[in-house]
């Protein structure tokens, strides 16, 4: 298991109801992202107080991480500089490594371990969400799906 030594942990966003999943064809909900100084994460089921705690067995989005880096792309591209990394209701804003490179492998942050599983695809909502072209923008970039192995702690402001 890799130990990310390299990886900061910017910003923690909860939210404790979905905005965007089953509201094709209505509008968003208002659920707001919530910045948390730590989040609790449990193994096999997600971050205590977030839409996707205990949501399917072995869901492959119980923690989500985004790259600051991207953020910081996608606001200059899309020439948005009003919205906060919290638009792309990501849990976790990383700075460091190359979200991609995690795909399919274990990795630890600050103790807890953590499998990347997948990109997490933008969805269509992200140019209403965030600003026209950013949709397009994260196709590729759109952060990391991951479970959570073990149960720990994560706290923003706070490398490995």
């Amino acid at each position: 298991m890799a130990v990310l030594s390299q990886i900061e942990v910017l910003h923690l966003y909860i939210s404790p109801a979905h905005n965007f999943v089953g509201h094709h064809g209505r509008p968003p909900g208002e659920s707001p992202a919530v910045e948390v100084p730590e989040i609790s994460c449990v193994a096999g089921k997600g971050i205590e107080g977030d839409r996707y705690f205990d949501f399917k067995e072995n869901y492959k989005g119980q923690i989500t991480f985004f790259d600051w880096d991207v953020y910081e792309l996608i606001s200059r591209e899309c020439n948005v500089h009003d919205k906060p990394p919290s638009a792309f209701r990501r849990n976790v804003i990383t700075r460091g490594i190359d979200l991609n490179t995690l795909i399919g492998r274990k990795f630890e942050i600050q103790g807890v371990a953590f499998e990347g599983v997948e990109e997490c695809r933008p969805c269509y909502w992200m140019d209403q969400a965030f600003g026209p072209g950013a949709f397009q923008g994260l196709d590729g970039c759109g952060g990391l799906r991951a479970r959570i192995l073990t149960d720990g702690v994560l706290r923003a402001g706070d490398g490995v």
